[in-house]
C-alpha cells in the first residue's frame, strides 16, 4: 500500500518532527506516521477492544472471558483468561499488549514460559 500525505505549509513542523522521530528510532516515516495512526484509533481502549480489532477473538469470545472473570472463576486478567482458553494466541496477546502499553493503558500478563 501506498499512501500521498498532503500538507500545507503550516503544517511542515509536524512532518519534520515525523523525520526527526524516524532518525531517532531508527524507522521509517511511514512506520512513525503508522504508530501515530494506530495510537490515535486505540487510545483508552482495553485489551479486549483491542483484540477486536485484531480479529484476534471474538466478541462471543470476549463477553465469555469477561463473564468468567466477574463470577470470580478467575482472579487472571482478561487476556490471560482467553489465552488459557485458546481463544487468542500469545503472539496476537503480545500484539495487543503492546499496542495498549503505547497508547497509555498499562497491562501485565506472565506467560507460562516467562
Amino acid at each position: 500500500m501506498q499512501i500521498t500525505i498532503y500538507y500545507q505549509d503550516d503544517d511542515e513542523y509536524l512532518m519534520e518532527k515525523v523525520e526527526r522521530k524516524a532518525d531517532r528510532e531508527r524507522r521509517s516515516k511511514s512506520s512513525v506516521v503508522l504508530s501515530i495512526i494506530e495510537s490515535y484509533f486505540e487510545a483508552e481502549k482495553r485489551i479486549g477492544e483491542i483484540l477486536k480489532d485484531l480479529e484476534a477473538a471474538s466478541s462471543d469470545q470476549i463477553e465469555e472471558g469477561l463473564e468468567d472473570q466477574r463470577k470470580g472463576d478467575s482472579e487472571d486478567k482478561l487476556g490471560r483468561i482467553l489465552l488459557e482458553k485458546g481463544y487468542v494466541q500469545e503472539v496476537d496477546l503480545g500484539r495487543a499488549i503492546t499496542i495498549q502499553n503505547r497508547t497509555g493503558k498499562r497491562t501485565e500478563v506472565k506467560t507460562k514460559s516467562g
